[in-house]
């Protein structure tokens, strides 16, 4: 069965192909949906079949999902508009007769209270409506989210944030990748709902502490109020909206939002996650 992956030059996309060529799919079984066909050049060398089409595109879409099986939907990353584009790739895939749609959705979409959880809580009720078997795969909080200021923490030895003491169990993006190559090559997956998050459940007080160890230097955890972080975060450059997301996921930690013992993560990949301090030491 052909199976496709949106997104499929994105951070999270390339290594869902990967994992899946690792658990034995032949990459000419593999459709590479992309925007644009010159960054997909390497998946083309690999023998990926490669179409291009964006999610505002529903005829382009449909036409990627030509004799495709199965439909990895990787949500889009323009925030706003996700709805919108996420409804796109549904119908195209239920025009194309795709037979499977996996979606990758956050952590307990369906009550969380993270300013992100209403599109993905949208795009799962849409599915759940739609005549094609679908998948949720609920990601939870990525450890390379904290990357882009890795470096400044461990230079002002300070993390920043507003998660208070809730608890964190977040997995590397190669994991999610994992377990979604996993979904992807079993059957009977049509609505299975998997909760996803790592074995490690931190604080961002014991995330400093690691963070301190990998560097050599020390770092601790500042609380601030969930206002002063996003205004602490534009001041710093990011866009409003990247700022008020981040602000309200740290809320979500305060409140226990982004953190699971399910299971789910690992029962699928066959292992424990990576450990935050393996991700920040290959970043360093």
């Amino acid at each position: 069965m052909i199976t496709a992956v949106t997104g499929a030059t994105g951070n999270l996309g390339g290594l869902v192909v990967d994992a899946l060529i690792s658990r034995g799919v032949a990459p000419g079984d593999i459709v590479a949906v992309v925007r644009d066909a010159d960054k997909a050049a390497p998946l083309a060398q690999l023998g990926v079949a490669v179409r291009v089409a964006d999610y505002s595109d529903t005829a382009a879409l449909t036409s990627a999902f030509a004799g495709v099986g199965k439909v990895l939907l990787i949500s889009g990353s323009e925030v706003g508009q996700r709805i919108a584009q996420h409804n796109n790739v549904i119908d195209a895939a239920e025009a194309a007769g795709v037979s499977l749609i996996a979606y990758t959705s956050l952590l307990a979409a369906d009550t969380s209270g993270v300013s992100l959880a209403p599109e993905h809580k949208a795009t799962e009720e849409r599915l759940t409506a739609s005549a094609i078997p679908a998948v949720f795969l609920r990601n939870g909080w990525y450890w390379e989210n904290y990357l882009g200021s890795l470096a400044q923490t461990i230079e002002g030895g300070v993390l920043l944030g507003a998660a208070g003491n809730g608890k964190i169990a977040a997995a590397s993006r190669a994991d999610y990748a994992e377990a979604a190559a996993a979904v992807l090559t079993h059957d009977d997956q049509g609505g299975k709902i998997y909760e996803l998050g790592g074995d490690e459940h931190l604080t961002y007080a014991d995330l400093a502490a690691v963070i301190g160890d990998a560097s050599g230097k020390p770092v601790v955890y500042k609380d601030v109020t969930e206002s002063e972080y996003a205004a602490i975060l534009e001041g710093a450059g990011l866009p409003d909206f990247v700022a008020t997301m981040l602000a309200s996921a740290d809320a979500g930690i305060s409140r226990g939002e982004l953190d699971t013992d399910s299971g789910d993560l690992q029962e699928l990949i066959g292992r424990a996650s990576t450990p935050v301090a393996e991700v920040l030491r290959a970043a360093m």
